[in-house]
């Protein structure tokens, strides 16, 4: 296949291709620099300590999800260590990873390295910071009523159900980048 006949092949999807492509490099370089142990409230980017924040969220994300879950009727409580117990004993411990501040690097880096303009990236970027805020909430406060009746539910619910709706809401707030506000931003332009 010749170079021309495989860019014309390709040109429908650069779009996809890029985001995944940032998507993959984003996630793997958090792999690599940010470095904690799941059972530990220590987190490091290249040797520094940054775990403040991510304690704070994970408290805050345990304390917010304790009260929703209270509100909706749920015999829930908040335990030291971030632990979200059921009265009957069931528990979930909320830890530095479930703070959706990955989702949010990963979400910038994104928008902030896609096409379009930059004054609608400095609504757009803090706009989607707050729906994955609202989703890290709703996901761990669904996570953790279900463990309360089904507490051997917990890994496919959270390994597998809700890591790759994260990921959808990433991309499904990528294709409105793309489509509502780069694509109208393009053709006005050549217009």
């Amino acid at each position: 296949m010749s170079k021309d006949r495989f860019l014309k092949y390709i040109n429908p999807y650069k779009g996809v291709l890029f985001f995944v492509i940032i998507l993959l490099v984003s996630h793997f370089a958090w792999k690599f620099l940010v470095l904690g142990d799941e059972s530990d409230s220590m987190v490091t980017f290249l040797g520094m300590n940054i775990s403040y924040p991510f304690n704070f969220m994970a408290h805050h994300v345990a304390s917010f999800c304790q009260r929703i879950l209270e509100f909706f009727g749920s015999d829930i409580r908040l335990e030291p260590g971030n632990i979200l117990r059921h009265g009957n004993g069931n528990a979930v411990r909320i830890i530095w990873g479930c703070t959706a501040i990955k989702q949010a690097y990963i979400f910038i880096c994104i928008i902030g390295l896609n096409r379009g303009p930059w004054r609608k990236k400095l609504w757009y970027i803090p706009l989607g910071l707050v729906v994955i805020y609202f989703f890290n909430i709703l996901r761990i406060s669904i996570i953790a009523q279900i463990i309360g009746a089904h507490p051997t539910w917990f890994d496919f619910f959270h390994e597998h159900i809700f890591k790759y709706l994260f990921y959808l809401v990433i991309f499904g707030m990528w294709v409105y980048w793309e489509e509502k506000i780069v694509l109208p931003s393009k053709v006005k332009k050549e217009n």
